[in-house]
């Protein structure tokens, strides 16, 4: 039985390298300062904005939690990193390939 070779990413943003895991926590640790934040003036939803650095596509997270708790974004930052460098990355995979 031959067992499948994971497959090896590449840190759009730099050269860091590793398995999809290792590279989704890179992202998360280093690259926050790449997401833009928007709130909606009528809803009060702050959203998170990732965009691929090779096409210009952009990809919105809703946090409907941080209208009624300001505190929420600051607490749960890096796990909302996560949840949006979890898109750029399916994105990547899906529209440039990475990772294959």
């Amino acid at each position: 039985m031959r067992l499948k070779k994971e497959a090896m990413f590449t840190c759009p943003y730099c050269e860091f390298s590793g398995k999809r895991s290792e590279v989704h926590n890179h992202l998360a640790d280093n690259h926050g300062d790449t997401l833009g934040v928007r709130v909606d003036e009528f809803t009060g939803h702050t959203f998170f904005i990732v965009t691929c650095p090779v096409c210009k596509d952009s990809y919105e997270q809703v946090t409907k939690k941080a209208r009624n708790d300001p505190s929420f974004v600051k607490e749960y930052e890096h796990e909302i990193r996560l949840v949006v460098f979890d898109m750029l990355l399916y994105h990547m995979q899906g529209e440039h390939q990475l990772g294959e």
